[in-house]
């Protein structure tokens, strides 16, 4: 019976204790806006990292599409090749091309993160601003490439 009573004591301790720190939890103040936060560079070019590969998935299907529409005629072909002399057109693959350059980029990036390089804040930086330099460079070739 004595155990049990110390067993109690205890929890009743322990969960006082718990209690007191929801608490002290519940009155920290909460900030919901997130147009407020101030992300690092790192966490922007991880969360383009993540949105170029969705909007890559989605860009592949209409390069598909042109690449199904060429191979069915030679008529086919030839709306293929009108349609890409479009501006539009030209700037709609000139995206998804940026897109994917970011992506393998970044991905870069990434893999060397995993390989232990650059994961302190400084690395983090330093590889974020490098991801940002190379794509930038990268995009400007695939311009004049596509243009």
């Amino acid at each position: 019976m004595r155990v049990f009573i110390k067993f109690a004591k205890g929890l009743a301790l322990l969960t006082g204790r718990l209690a007191e720190s929801i608490n002290l939890k519940d009155k920290r103040p909460v900030n919901l806006d997130i147009t407020t936060i101030k992300f690092p560079l790192a966490a922007i070019t991880s969360l383009l990292h993540r949105l170029s590969g969705i909007f890559i998935f989605l860009g592949v299907a209409l390069l598909l599409y042109f690449l199904d529409l060429s191979l069915q005629s030679e008529s086919g072909f030839a709306l293929v090749l009108e349609l890409l002399d479009s501006v539009f057109v030209k700037l709609l693959t000139w995206a998804v091309v940026a897109g994917l350059l970011y992506h393998l980029i970044a991905g870069c990036k990434h893999l060397l993160m995993d390989m232990g390089v650059g994961e302190t804040k400084e690395g983090a930086h330093t590889g974020a601003v490098t991801v940002v330099v190379l794509a930038l460079i990268a995009f400007m070739v695939a311009g004049v490439w596509i243009g």
